[in-house]
């Protein structure tokens, strides 16, 4: 069954990545129909996003458009002169008895959908990121200065940005860890991450900036930086499977030094395939090379 979904980004390319991201799909798994072209605003903010539709083959379901045929059974007039006669058996116990199952049902339905429990939990798990001992981090308390001036900071660029975001700030290891959470947030995301980048060093300067102590503040937006590393290690071991499959090196696309080295990460251990970086910034690249007996 074909299906589809819609999403924006600054540029046709981001929001084609949006959607991939949400599907967990390649590029080469979908087709895309660009629906509005971006039009950019001041330093690419505040303009016209771009607006694309991605559909994707779902091979287990046979779900088809055909619904609305059984409505039109019921109007041949042969049906409607069977419940006639069974107006005698009306006064008997079964009517009564589905009226009062029919009224559990609703029931159950609306406290499954009334209730926000679902989506909570869901952004509690967004909003509770681990520490490097894989324990939940916790809160900055509202009296700390360094996270109220990341806040103020934060809330001052989102303003000017046009974008509805809010910051969860937590206290890390070497030093704050902010979870940007709303909606849209393609825009601050952008192609590949290099807007949130420099939102990131734009965010450690502003609060570093005179102080003797500098903090490190490592900025994500629902869990983007995750799901981006999640991609780029399938995409590994996709590329080193061709690599070993046709005895050719391949090289990937143009990324910044976190993701070469997710890329590196994920095929250390992979057997005959080393990995190595190639080029200059910011078109370096990493080649997935052939080795045989490499472990």
């Amino acid at each position: 069954m074909r299906k589809w979904i819609e999403t924006t980004g600054r540029s046709e390319e981001d929001a084609i990545a949006a959607a991939l991201f949400q599907l967990g799909l390649d590029r080469d798994d979908v087709s895309v129909e660009v629906i509005e072209r971006a039009k950019s605003g001041f330093l690419g903010f505040g303009g016209n996003p771009a607006k694309v539709r991605v559909s994707y083959e779902v091979p287990g379901e046979d779900e088809e458009p055909s619904s609305p045929a059984p409505e039109k059974a019921p109007e041949p007039a042969a049906p409607k002169a069977e419940p006639v006669p069974e107006k005698k058996a009306e006064p008997v116990s079964p009517a009564p008895q589905a009226e009062k199952k029919a009224e559990p049902a609703p029931r159950e339905d609306a406290n499954r959908l009334q209730p926000g429990d679902e989506v909570l939990i869901g952004r509690e798990e967004t909003n509770a990121p681990k520490g490097m001992d894989g324990q939940p981090l916790e809160l900055a308390p509202a009296g700390d200065p360094k996270a109220a001036r990341i806040r103020e900071f934060l809330a001052g660029l989102m303003e000017h940005l046009q974008v509805e975001a809010v910051p969860d700030i937590y206290v890390s290891e070497n030093g704050y860890k902010v979870i940007l959470q709303g909606r849209g947030l393609g825009a601050i995301i952008g192609r590949r991450g290099e807007t949130l980048d420099a939102i990131q060093q734009l965010t450690n300067y502003a609060v570093n900036h005179g102080q003797s102590k500098r903090v490190r503040i490592h900025i994500d937006a629902e869990g983007y930086r995750a799901k981006r590393e999640e991609s780029l290690q399938r995409l590994a071991v996709k590329v080193a499977g061709k690599v070993v499959k046709y005895r050719k090196n391949m090289t990937l696309e143009p990324m910044n030094a976190y993701e070469r080295h997710v890329i590196h990460a994920a095929l250390q251990d992979y057997p005959n395939v080393t990995t190595y970086s190639t080029g200059v910034e910011p078109n370096r690249r990493t080649v997935v090379a052939y080795a045989p007996g490499q472990k």
